[in-house]
């Protein structure tokens, strides 16, 4: 289900998420060549992204919210 991005914080690890308006966090890892979004690496890119549609594989599970 696509849901959207309202904000961006970091795991324990230092891995960029982003924060869902269903309140689940989803990975947005820069993680080359396998995932390239070289934007979570500075806020002007991470900022542009807020208001996109991603989608949120815990909402197609009916996982209870993480925020």
């Amino acid at each position: 289900m696509k849901q959207i991005i309202i904000g961006f914080d970091q795991d324990d690890e230092g891995h960029w998420r982003a924060m869902l308006e269903c309140g689940h966090y989803q990975h947005v890892r820069h993680d080359p060549p396998l995932m390239v979004r070289e934007w979570t690496q500075t806020e002007a890119g991470r900022a542009q992204k807020i208001g996109a549609e991603i989608e949120c594989r815990k909402c197609d599970e009916e996982k209870p919210r993480d925020f």
